[in-house]
């Protein structure tokens, strides 16, 4: 059954109006964590790097609402998005990136290497494409042990060029392994827009390589992204194999905090802007009477706070001392 949202009913099974209605407050929530830490890293508050997906919201939160808490991510070096939309709480991300003990890695992560392994997400990753056949071996596992849950790894255009991809899914393929491949199409690998790198319209018809479905979805619109995701969800869970889904979006911010973003116009990102995810769901939940302009604005400014919040936390939160320096590391 196919989401649609009317005043009469909804999409599938798993999702209620209450989800669908918290599902807005999370996309806000992901787009104020990502704003603070770009505000942060300006002011030298945060240190190292950090890779930012404000615009991207939608894929993030409509391919995690589908997923059971046993199901499985692996992200990638913009990824705080995915970890918030797989459970993940703003205090404990926050505090990472502050470098803080309360901190999922306490402190040790950072930005590109958050891990919460009891809400599913196997861990953000800073190597391109490097999550991917780590995915592959979660849903190895998985059919080994004939285990229900499915992996669903994130990853970016830039990735699908490297060797790690093709040999990763050419294995899910042969063994039809329950493992979900979204690419988030951002338009640009680092400054390299996506028309130089690539030479097909559609990432997605890479999937015929493999044998496997190759789905394009509009990456902005968070009810076509639950829909392809519950298709490949159902396909994995019943044996067939993976599916490659392709999330045309657009990364706002550059690619870095260092990026002054000169390999685009203006007038791209304006219009891009005009596409936000968060407005356009928005829009659609009040069309289909499931909330009001107030209660939008009550979940905004509720989303804000929740990050607000977490600030105070991570600043209030112990820093690691000299005897944490060797804990945790293995050899």
């Amino acid at each position: 059954m196919k989401l649609k949202l009317t005043e009469e009913k909804l999409l599938a099974p798993k999702i209620s109006n209450e989800k669908l209605v918290g599902l807005y407050k999370q996309m806000w929530l992901i787009r104020y964590f990502d704003e603070k830490v770009d505000e942060f890293f300006a002011k030298g508050m945060i240190h190292g790097t950090t890779h930012l997906a404000v615009g991207q919201e939608a894929s993030a939160s409509g391919v995690c609402a589908l997923l059971d808490i046993d199901d499985k991510i692996t992200s990638t070096h913009r990824g705080h998005g995915h970890c918030i939309a797989k459970g993940a709480t703003a205090d404990k991300m926050m505090a990472e990136l502050f470098g803080r003990t309360t901190g999922y890695c306490k402190g040790k992560g950072g930005s590109m290497h958050i891990a919460d392994v009891d809400m599913g997400n196997l861990g953000a990753n800073g190597i391109v494409a490097g999550g991917i056949p780590l995915a592959v071996g979660s849903a190895l596992t998985a059919k080994m042990k004939n285990l229900n849950y499915v992996t669903v790894c994130f990853f970016g255009d830039g990735a699908t060029n490297e060797g790690s991809f093709h040999e990763a899914v050419n294995l899910a393929s042969i063994w039809d392994l329950p493992v979900i491949f979204v690419c988030e199409n951002n338009q640009y690998g680092m400054s390299g827009s996506v028309k130089e790198m690539i030479n097909v319209d559609d990432i997605a018809t890479r999937a015929k390589a493999y044998g496997i479905p190759g789905v394009v979805a509009d990456g902005n619109d968070i009810i076509e992204i639950m829909n392809v995701t519950d298709d490949a969800i159902k396909r994995a869970r019943r044996g067939d194999g993976p599916t490659l889904i392709e999330a045309k979006t657009y990364r706002w911010k550059g690619h870095s905090k260092s990026d002054a973003k000169k390999y685009r116009t203006r007038e791209e990102e304006k219009e891009w802007r005009a596409k936000d995810p968060i407005k356009r769901y928005k829009q659609v939940l009040i069309d289909a009477g499931l909330f009001t302009e107030e209660t939008a604005e009550e979940l905004r400014l509720a989303a804000k706070k929740e990050i607000e919040d977490a600030v105070k936390f991570s600043e209030e939160s112990p820093m690691p001392t000299l005897d944490d320096l060797l804990t945790d590391v293995y050899a």
